[in-house]
């Protein structure tokens, strides 16, 4: 598993009051407020029960739990050969390029950057290059167990001091929390001066996180949530095409009843529509794209001034017009 290194491990701080924490075995306590955490092989456990909807024992069982042993279906067996078969329909168009200026800027000003990963338990579009560089240290961050999570914390109340990170980046990270807004100020907190915030969030997609999914930004949203942060650049991430063949696949899966249907209703979809998303690549730059893309990008520099409402306003690059 991943482990958080030695010289971030000794940064961590209470989830609760922020207070300096001491190590000993398997277990942190605050030494202000005398909370313990977990740290679950190699990995703390710091959540804030009363400030988040997930447990420390549920954090602690999902690190603990094994990976199942499973025999292979003939169901696994048509799963796979349908997955290499079946086109995708969903394309990160921005992730990969936005990495590399992210990781450029912070090489043009520090050695060895600190980067905090929120969501970090999948590894985001472009996030390889930053992961294996080996001098970057990164923190990969997640509310519960994933392939290379080595810190579990809720991100509404980040276990780090202030200015601690160079960057922060949220890839997929901003509809699954309850408070998007205090989150971006827990970024913003932790954060250097001039430090960097990166993000993607949805637009137009369907539900796909559950009962933990909330929250949509229009471009000029998304602009919003960063307003105490300098843009450098945004745009689209995921464009109209990839939002059409979205809309069109959960359309079939609303008749579907059972795994296997919507399994197939997901196949027909994206066989007979992912073509629409290799026009998102060209249309990309377009105002009407800002009106329709499926998610948008923010790349910006923690800042101590906000936006104003009219900022806000004359950020709008779309094509919608309002007509008096």
């Amino acid at each position: 598993m991943n482990v958080l290194h030695e010289s971030l491990l000794e940064l961590l701080r209470c989830a609760g009051c922020k207070g300096p924490l001491a190590r000993a075995s398997d277990l942190l306590t605050c030494q202000v407020c005398a909370t313990t955490y977990p740290v679950v092989h190699g990995v703390p456990v710091l959540i804030d029960e009363s400030k988040s909807v997930f447990r420390v024992d549920q954090c602690v069982a999902s690190l603990d739990a094994e990976e199942p042993v499973h025999e292979r279906t003939w169901k696994d067996v048509v799963r796979v050969a349908a997955n290499s078969i079946v086109p995708k329909a969903s394309e990160n168009i921005a992730g990969p390029a936005n990495i590399r200026i992210l990781m450029e800027e912070l090489r043009r000003e520090h050695a060895s950057p600190r980067v905090l990963v929120l969501g970090g338990g999948e590894l985001g579009a472009g996030m390889e290059a930053l992961l294996n560089a080996p001098d970057f240290l990164v923190v990969e961050s997640d509310v519960l167990r994933g392939p290379r999570s080595n810190l579990l914390c809720d991100a509404h109340e980040i276990p780090f001091p202030d200015g601690t990170f160079d960057a922060v980046i949220a890839q997929a990270v901003l509809e699954y929390v309850l408070d998007p807004f205090h989150v971006v100020d827990e970024i913003h907190r932790v954060l250097r001066p001039r430090g960097f915030a990166y993000a993607e969030s949805p637009f137009m997609q369907q539900v796909h996180g559950g009962p933990y999914d909330f929250f949509r930004f229009t471009h000029v949203g998304h602009r919003w949530l960063f307003r105490s942060f300098e843009e450098v650049r945004s745009g689209v991430a995921c464009g109209p095409g990839m939002a059409l063949s979205w809309s069109y696949r959960y359309f079939l899966r609303s008749f579907a009843r059972g795994s296997t249907a919507r399994g197939l209703a997901s196949a027909v979809a994206n066989l007979t529509s992912s073509w629409v998303t290799r026009f998102d690549r060209r249309i990309q730059d377009n105002p009407g794209a800002i009106d329709a893309a499926s998610a948008f990008y923010f790349l910006g520099r923690r800042s101590e001034e906000r936006l104003s409402y009219g900022d806000i306003l004359a950020s709008y690059r779309g094509e919608w017009k309002l007509h008096r």
